[in-house]
């Protein structure tokens, strides 16, 4: 057990393990209880932007993977858009890189430009996959859910991620 403790336990970052769970939980379980992407959006793109700030890239990548399939057992995707999923991830995922790498002084500068790269991404990429896979009056409600609306829910959760980061300050935003 002296062993255990000594590897694992004390190198263990508590904070970071207890702030990366909880915005994993969250993005996860959100599309459960909340069925409106206008309001699951933004705190969804939120996440992505405060696991990005609180607990680094590659764990915001990791939480950009969850929401999708999680929307999509929920019930907020339809199971028409499963085969889009693939795209809707890279989608966030371009919206956290796009964050990550605009400096943070310009911080809602780089939210327009991450929420219009995460919008022409989704437009273009989910519009063919629909194309393939999704026929009749469908392919319209496609064409709204992932594109103008994903543009609002990811700069709305650029604004909604700001006064909380300013509430602690982190990475000197």
């Amino acid at each position: 057990m002296e062993y255990f403790r000594e590897k694992y336990l004390e190198r263990t970052n508590v904070k970071w393990l207890a702030q990366f769970l909880t915005l994993s939980f969250v993005a996860m379980f959100l599309p459960f209880f909340i069925h409106q992407q206008i309001i699951t959006g933004p705190i969804v793109n939120a996440i992505l932007i405060l696991a990005l700030f609180f607990t680094g890239l590659k764990s915001a990548l990791l939480i950009a993977c969850l929401p999708s399939f999680m929307a999509l057992a929920g019930g907020l995707l339809p199971s028409a858009l499963a085969p889009a999923i693939p795209f809707i991830i890279i989608g966030n995922m371009i919206y956290v890189l796009a964050i990550n790498f605009i400096p943070k002084k310009f911080y809602f500068s780089g939210a327009l430009i991450a929420s219009g790269l995460k919008f022409v991404f989704l437009l273009v990429s989910v519009n063919i996959v629909a194309a393939w896979f999704i026929k009749g009056n469908l392919i319209g409600a496609v064409g709204r859910m992932m594109g103008v609306e994903q543009f609002i829910t990811a700069f709305l959760g650029a604004c909604l991620a700001y006064p909380i980061l300013k509430f602690f300050k982190n990475k000197s935003l």
